[in-house]
């Protein structure tokens, strides 16, 4: 309870992280393939402008632009010799514009996917993993990140090792992972299967929860899995701005605020307590979202009806979990809410 998060959740019901960091630098001119963690360096207005504006529409809690900042990712642009810099400058970006805002703000270390797949059926081990994330943790833990923020992950291996790498680094960290195959993670993974995962960990994250995937509806359906599996750690939803779309040359997502606001509103009344957007969630979304949560009054658990008629249909049949009769668990929590 030592840490800023942990110290800011227990005098809140609830926190309003940020949204994209792709979508808003892609919008400042960001070129596709270009990695956006060079900008730390070459452009740190830019990143400013980035951080401060989550700030501005109301988030108590921001992500560094780090995602891709491990020596897997960077090497394909050979900058795996800058980890620890560009973490370090990212990070003290993110804390200059939390230390000015005149509140509490947490500085969040953004630590993304390796990008590789574990042995045997890839190459990667797990000391390996380890390696790469605790030093992108030492680069963010020097430049004054609050908490490790592991984001996006698909297997638990991966999970296993960032959490390792958070214990070595001394740092408190939050994890989501990203259920974007129907209803499960890119390598099978469900969202009861991450709920018990997660207390066997031996350096377990302060916060966990899901990010990103299809789009706002099967992201809360994904957390009304966790709530079911009966979790008292509190958890994250960073669902994207609706569903991605070609438009005039780029990808457009087409969530508005209002539909936003209606998720806000939904994750808090399914128990989440830390609600942010992912791709496509701009600060007008932000702004949005914070208006509802501090004017619409706490109701009960939603139900999938309810997900669906305030934020449309899901992607998929089945939320991915079933038991041996392969009845969907999606029934069983229906009756339940």
């Amino acid at each position: 309870m030592n840490d800023a998060l942990s110290k800011l959740l227990a005098s809140r019901d609830w926190l309003l992280a940020d949204g994209a960091t792709g979508t808003n630098l892609f919008n400042m001119g960001l070129s596709s393939g270009e990695p956006p963690e060079l900008w730390n360096v070459d452009q740190p207005d830019d990143i400013r402008t980035l951080y401060k504006g989550a700030v501005d529409a109301g988030s108590d809690l921001f992500l560094t632009n780090t995602f891709g900042g491990n020596a897997s990712r960077l090497k394909l642009h050979n900058a795996h010799t800058r980890v620890h810099e560009l973490n370090r400058v990212g990070a003290a970006l993110g804390r200059e514009i939390a230390d000015a805002s005149g509140r509490t703000v947490i500085v969040a270390g953004s630590v993304g996917p390796t990008g590789e797949i574990f042995e045997p059926m890839g190459s990667l081990t797990h000391a390996r993993a380890v390696e790469m994330f605790h030093e992108q943790a030492e680069g963010l833990k020097a430049g004054g990140a609050d908490v490790l923020w592991v984001e996006t992950i698909s297997a638990v291996e991966e999970y296993k090792a960032a959490a390792e790498a958070a214990s070595l680094a001394g740092m408190p960290w939050c994890g989501t992972m990203s259920f974007d195959t129907a209803g499960r993670t890119m390598m099978g993974i469900t969202s009861a299967a991450m709920a018990d995962m997660v207390e066997t960990l031996p350096h377990p994250p302060i916060a966990f929860g899901a990010n990103c995937g299809v789009g706002a509806s099967d992201l809360m359906r994904t957390v009304l899995g966790f709530a079911t599996a009966g979790t008292v750690r509190p958890l994250i939803a960073k669902g994207n701005a609706g569903i991605p779309k070609y438009h005039d040359g780029h990808i457009h997502y087409d969530g508005t605020p209002d539909l936003m606001a209606e998720y806000a509103v939904l994750a808090r009344d399914a128990g989440v307590r830390i609600i942010g957007g992912c791709c496509g969630t701009m600060p007008e979304h932000l702004r949005a979202m914070r208006a509802a949560l501090e004017t619409r009054a706490p109701s009960n658990r939603p139900s999938l009806e309810q997900i669906t008629e305030h934020l449309g249909a899901f992607s998929s049949a089945s939320d991915g979990t079933g038991d041996q009769s392969n009845e969907p668990r999606r029934e069983r929590r229906g009756r339940r809410a």
